[in-house]
């Protein structure tokens, strides 16, 4: 396995670009990749509450610096100064390790996602990226399985009932997530032909041509097009994942009050805050680097303006397609309502991870036929798999619901003198009122006979 990492480090000119850079240049990234993530995270919790307000029809924070943008930086501020209470049963050491491993995997993730070209800083060139591997999709991955500790460890060691259920709730929604997550890019991977960051935005530069009853045409430069299903099903999993809205079942303050952090204050509540927020945008980085090209500009720029990804214009497009994912984030908090617990588990395990499973098996044939088929031949095969998935879909027996009980049929159900439970449809049973006139202008049956009662 080693020697065939250094093989591959070896022939890939682009990962060469980190061994020539100079001690301080990289500890000059490294300040930077961390500066430009807690200025993101000031800026995601302002922008959230901004827009969230917008949508809401409110004025939002409008107080603190100029048009209140200033509100999450005196939060931040005010947080660590703030007092700590640790409960007695809690372990101290892992109370104190979990929020740490949380922080740390968050910052680590982003360490090999290129946010740029090459440029020059103080007269050589370097690459604005930390770091990357060839298999720098592994390390993102890594990471976010590294992730759930800190969630699973702070709620067992708060030595509390509901932040133990919300650690359990969370590791349960996180790992099954993050199958679907990694079938997802399993599509890059085959298509790139590597799992470098770097390599899989060169690969996005320019479209493949291929042939199609003679005619030569050129597949999408963005795997988001590309790669459409996988595309969408990253983006789903990505907010399942980050314990985000209407996936923020963790921090149900019906059912779990805070989740896994319900015992945290100060400084240690402010990490796990700070946590979260790096998650979101590491993961609309990191879609952003896999399906929309990276830090490339986007189509019609590149062909009007043919200078518009050198340089450190690279970093410009990069935060532009980050700002859109995290809108989309805020988007959907403000609009949709929090999924039921087995709803959400059904939904990952019962459609995302089959549905991945089926599109990567299609992807394969495609490659395969591809490579070994003629041009007829091999449309003619896909277009036939493509008719036998819609007809078996279509003629799949759907699966029969049970039928309800009305409201009076639950209510002659109960036995007498049960507790008054609510309806399993949730409706308002009628009231005594609302019966008796019912009742009185139903016919009533005398003797055989059916006569109506006057009112």
């Amino acid at each position: 396995m080693n020697s065939m990492m250094v093989a591959a480090h070896a022939t890939d000119p682009s990962l060469q670009t980190f061994e020539n850079d100079i001690w301080w240049i990289t500890l000059i990234k490294l300040l930077g990749v961390f500066v430009i993530l807690l200025l993101l995270t000031l800026f995601t919790i302002n922008y959230e509450r901004k827009v969230v307000a917008r949508m809401a029809v409110r004025p939002g924070p409008n107080q603190v610096g100029p048009n209140g943008w200033l509100q999450s930086l005196t939060d931040g501020l005010k947080l660590p100064f703030k007092e700590e209470i640790i409960p007695k049963t809690a372990d101290k050491v892992v109370y104190f390790i979990a929020p740490v491993i949380s922080c740390t995997t968050a910052f680590t993730a982003f360490s090999v996602i290129p946010f740029g070209g090459v440029v020059s800083m103080f007269g050589h060139k370097t690459a604005l990226q930390l770091t990357d591997v060839p298999v720098s999709v592994l390390v993102l991955l890594a990471c976010s399985s590294m992730s759930v500790y800190g969630v699973v460890l702070s709620g067992w060691a708060s030595g509390s009932t509901y932040p133990l259920l919300g650690g359990l709730r969370s590791s349960a929604q996180m790992i099954s997530y993050e199958v679907a997550m990694g079938l997802s890019i399993v599509a890059v991977f085959m298509t790139a032909g590597t799992m470098s960051t770097s390599q899989i935005v060169a690969a996005q530069a320019h479209g493949n041509p291929f042939h199609l009853f003679g005619m030569e045409l050129t597949t999408p430069s963005w795997y988001a097009v590309l790669l459409f299903p996988s595309f969408i099903i990253y983006m789903i999993a990505g907010v399942g994942e980050t314990n985000r809205a209407p996936f923020d079942l963790p921090e149900a303050e019906s059912e779990l009050v805070g989740g896994f952090h319900t015992e945290y204050s100060s400084f240690k509540f402010a990490m796990f805050f700070l946590a979260e927020y790096i998650n979101m945008i590491t993961v609309s980085a990191f879609c952003t680097t896999l399906f929309l090209g990276g830090w490339r500009a986007p189509w019609p720029i590149t062909a009007v303006w043919h200078g518009a990804n050198a340089g450190w214009f690279g970093l410009i497009w990069f935060l532009a397609k980050l700002l859109i994912f995290l809108f989309g984030f805020i988007w959907l908090r403000a609009t949709l309502p929090r999924m039921r617990y087995d709803q959400f588990m059904r939904f990952g395990w019962k459609v995302l991870i089959p549905v991945s499973l089926v599109w990567i098996l299609f992807l394969s044939y495609v490659k395969l036929a591809n490579n070994e088929l003629t041009d007829r031949t091999k449309w003619y095969s896909i277009g036939g798999l493509v008719v036998v998935v819609l007809v078996v879909a279509m003629l799949w027996p759907a699966s029969r619901k049970p039928r309800q009980l009305s409201v009076e049929e639950q209510l002659a159900a109960k036995p007498p003198g049960s507790f008054p439970v609510p309806p399993i449809d949730l409706q308002v049973p009628p009231s005594p009122r609302a019966r008796r006139a019912v009742a009185e202008r139903t016919p009533a049956t005398v003797g055989g006979d059916t006569e109506t009662k006057e009112v």
